[in-house]
């Protein structure tokens, strides 16, 4: 039970895939803009990694031992099908969120933080639990990232921030202050 606990935890903040590895970028420059797009995209990709995870064991389990040649083309496969699943399902259910999140949506296939899961969880050799553990808690922390950067944007909205700061050079000033934050967690949890 450790072990998944330190999984979840070092992926949800130590080895969080946007502020430590740099993936998952697109999104998170291009719906921090608000606090509630952003975080039902990020919810949006946690489901999309969970399925992704389950997915990449059963594959690497029963097919993949068989077919090696077919690893990188069955995750792409897979991640895509499920973002196709979720954008009828949030089309269906919440239209504004639908137009909200724009092509965000769709953009969650090309999302390399869901393929770098797959990839990181069979290279690893994580099994059935250890993978839901390690994609809930990269979902998790994708979704913590995008939802701390759009609350730092809407914050930096109402601030007197001068005109040769606001906008892209902003965000990426908050970005970085961000990454630098979340980095500091690898040497805190290596001590214990």
């Amino acid at each position: 039970m450790g072990d998944l606990v330190w999984i979840f935890v070092s992926a949800l903040v130590v080895n969080n895939f946007t502020l430590s590895y740099f993936l998952g970028l697109c999104p998170f420059f291009g719906v921090s803009g608000r606090l509630q797009t952003a975080l039902r995209l990020g919810l949006a990709s946690t489901f999309v990694m969970l399925i992704t995870s389950l997915s990449a064991w059963l594959l690497e389990t029963f097919v993949l031992p068989y077919a090696p040649y077919l690893r990188l083309i069955a995750f792409i496969l897979v991640i895509a099908s499920t973002v196709q699943f979720v954008e009828m399902v949030v089309k269906k259910t919440s239209p504004a969120l639908f137009r909200a999140l724009g092509i965000y949506l769709p953009l969650i296939t090309t999302n390399c933080a869901i393929l770098g899961l797959a990839l990181f969880q069979t290279n690893r050799g994580y099994g059935l639990f250890e993978g839901l553990a390690f994609a809930l808690g990269g979902g998790l922390g994708l979704t913590l990232a995008l939802v701390l950067m759009a609350g730092l944007r809407e914050e930096a909205e109402l601030s007197d921030v001068p005109a040769v700061m606001r906008g892209t050079a902003l965000n990426l000033i908050i970005a970085s202050i961000l990454s630098m934050a979340f980095m500091g967690f690898a040497g805190l949890f290596s001590a214990a």
